[in-house]
């Protein structure tokens, strides 16, 4: 392996763990990594897809055997996102219109659960109406098709922010939903998978090792106000690399 391709792995490795720690595939750190590294945009964003595949899916199952999901909440989410996802990951949008409006909403939710996590920590858990979970899903599920990501850092502050799912349900909730939408994000870029690098299978790698570390982690000491704690600092890396 040459150095750059080490030095990457380290790196997602690191934001692997992180992201997994709330539940999180991680895919906005990737893409702004392998950006700064210089890889070719064509194979990026499927790259991004295969890596928040493989760390949302230990998170989901982790997760799962934990307790930390809620089916009633996910189900209408995931029922319009897919297809959402599936068409949207079809188009491409200037990036000059989403990310600097992408970019101001995750910091603004960052701020939030970085200084003031007790608010949401506290409050109980209920499901959404049905109708506002399966047009917020299909909201959510174009907006992953068309960034490139898995949608779990739009939808876990959503759930902790409308008292829908308490931060430690939402880990397991947006793990789940972010392999679903990137499955789907992936199978309406299919024709861009001839483009994934050669050395993807050390990136892969080193997203497994970060992310059993950064589900332990959770798994082990995380309490409601330091999962929301470190999802502030997730969706402030995430708001960052949106802009960069």
């Amino acid at each position: 392996m040459t150095e750059l391709v080490v030095l990457l792995c380290l790196a997602i490795a690191a934001a692997a763990a992180l992201y997994a720690s709330v539940g999180h595939g991680g895919a906005s750190a990737y893409i702004a990594l392998m950006a700064l590294a210089g890889l070719a945009p064509e194979a990026i964003r499927p790259a991004a897809l295969v890596l928040n595949i493989v760390v949302a899916g230990i998170g989901a199952v982790r997760y799962l055997r934990a307790g930390r999901f809620d089916w009633q909440v996910f189900w209408p989410f995931a029922l319009t996102a897919i297809p959402a996802a599936f068409l949207a990951g079809r188009v491409d949008v200037p990036e000059a219109v989403y990310r600097p409006l992408l970019a101001a909403a995750l910091a603004a939710a960052a701020l939030r659960y970085l200084f003031w996590p007790q608010i949401d920590a506290i409050k109980p858990g209920k499901a959404p109406p049905k109708a506002v979970a399966l047009s917020a899903g299909a909201g959510l599920g174009a907006l992953a098709g068309l960034t490139g990501i898995g949608g779990g850092v739009y939808l876990s502050p959503l759930l902790v922010f409308a008292g829908w799912a308490d931060p430690q349900r939402a880990t397991g909730i947006a793990a789940c939903f972010i392999v679903v939408n990137s499955l789907a994000g992936l199978a309406g870029r299919a024709s861009s998978l001839s483009s994934l690098p050669w050395f993807l299978p050390w990136f892969i790698a080193a997203a497994v090792l970060g992310a059993w570390l950064g589900t332990s982690f959770s798994l082990r000491g995380l309490s409601k106000q330091g999962v929301l704690r470190v999802l502030g600092i997730v969706l402030g890396v995430a708001a960052a690399a949106l802009v960069s």
